[in-house]
């Protein structure tokens, strides 16, 4: 969040499973769609927040598996933690606040007074959450008697039931929507606070999110029953919150249209990008290009010689390409080798997406962009962070020159076939 200088132009808080990310998609279109969307348009500005029932260990084994964004803070374990950045700092106030009348070992004895409930694995066993699995029909009368049995026992807490089978014990002031309000007053206390939040979900542990004063809110059209029957009782007279006819995060790209809250036409839905498509800033034109590398790899787009020659119109004539391997070779001999692997992926499960994209003014019209550029071919994921040194053009300022590029591997990466990798 350094980068901010004042207000965040737009705030996403979007819980994970079935929201951000379409379990039933396969080839993650839609998340896709929003990652270029996101990292195209408002990176630079805005903030991202992931709210998940997940803790942090499966929350990292999902982001090994599809191919997520880096959020600038992450609310986990059904809003009893609140991390900030890649490396996932804690925010010790939050955790302060939820020790007030919660104890977890009374949580503990209390439910295993039912049979009912099954316990959950033991990553899902977090500091302030107690998790089980229960059946539908005996979640009411099992809920009914242990809230008693814990309030009982001088204890202030709160059941959650979502998707029909996972309960969650946690203390009063957690839930994603009281981690949501304690971190839109953090923010705004340190002149960070969103022009404009927009919560996403699809569950019951999502229903908190909407209730938070002043947020706009999409239900996605793959939500849950639980939600869909909270949001008739609750919200459909609410213009703020939506019902999108969208799935998952192509109904979270539906909402910001639907609230004119920025762009929402993602670069992945415009063709022939590359020729045709007005560059807004440096983060832009990253994300166009590798759009355009991807779909030449893919023989999505024709092998013309115009496509050629308007990137070597953009990539200087004396600029040079450090190789993640080390290897130094110029710019335009990357481009003279993309005819002789065009269509190289076809048919193949490859894609290519950019994150954390970041860019500075570091003279006069001169602009060093940094990312993480990421490919997926069939199985094999490989990331590197990329430095591009770019210039403004004098006439126009708006199209830039490519001057040099510095790749170096991510973890993980390193020490795979490097043949295999173009830029």
């Amino acid at each position: 969040m350094d980068r901010l200088n004042g207000s965040a132009n737009l705030m996403i808080v979007s819980d994970l499973d079935y929201t951000m990310v379409d379990h039933d998609d396969p080839e993650n279109l839609a998340l896709l769609r929003f990652n270029a969307l996101w990292e195209g348009y408002y990176r630079h500005n805005s903030l991202l927040v992931f709210s998940t029932g997940r803790s942090p260990t499966i929350y990292r084994e999902l982001r090994k598996q599809k191919p997520l964004l880096t959020p600038d803070i992450t609310i986990m374990s059904v809003g009893t933690e609140i991390t900030y950045g890649e490396s996932m700092v804690p925010d010790e106030g939050w955790k302060q606040c939820l020790d007030h009348k919660w104890n977890r070992e009374i949580v503990v004895e209390e439910s295993a007074k039912f049979p009912e409930l099954v316990s959950q694995s033991e990553t899902e066993q977090r500091p302030h959450k107690v998790s089980f699995y229960l059946e539908k029909g005996k979640a009411s009368k099992v809920m009914q008697a242990l809230s008693k049995g814990l309030e009982k026992r001088g204890l202030d807490v709160k059941i959650i039931y979502s998707n029909g089978v996972a309960l969650d014990i946690l203390p009063q002031a957690a839930g994603k929507g009281r981690a949501l309000a304690f971190l839109l007053e953090k923010l705004k206390s340190d002149g960070l606070g969103p022009l404009n939040t927009l919560v996403c979900g699809d569950s019951g542990n999502d229903a908190e999110l909407f209730g938070v004063p002043g947020v706009y809110g999409v239900m996605v059209s793959n939500a849950q029953e639980e939600l869909v029957e909270w949001y008739a009782e609750n919200a459909k007279d609410n213009a703020q919150i939506v019902y999108a006819t969208e799935r998952c995060a192509a109904g979270i790209v539906q909402a910001i249209g639907n609230f004119t809250l920025g762009p929402n036409v993602s670069p992945r839905d415009v063709r022939d990008s590359t020729l045709n498509m007005k560059i807004l800033s440096p983060s832009h034109e990253v994300v166009m290009f590798y759009l355009f590398y991807e779909r030449w790899m893919r023989g999505e787009i024709e092998n013309s010689e115009q496509y050629i020659q308007n990137l070597k119109s953009k990539f200087h004539s004396t600029g040079n390409f450090v190789h993640p391997s080390g290897s130094d070779q110029p710019m335009q001999h990357i481009i003279d080798t993309l005819p002789k692997v065009f269509g190289e992926k076809q048919g193949l499960d490859f894609r290519v997406w950019i994150d954390r994209v970041s860019f500075a003014e570091v003279s006069l019209g001169s602009w060093m962009v940094k990312f993480d550029k990421w490919e997926l071919s069939g199985n094999e994921l490989r990331g590197c962070l990329t430095k591009v040194l770019m210039n403004s053009k004098v006439d126009t300022p708006n199209e830039f020159t490519w001057m040099h590029i510095h790749q170096t591997w991510l973890d993980g990466s390193k020490g795979k076939d490097n043949t295999h990798w173009l830029m």
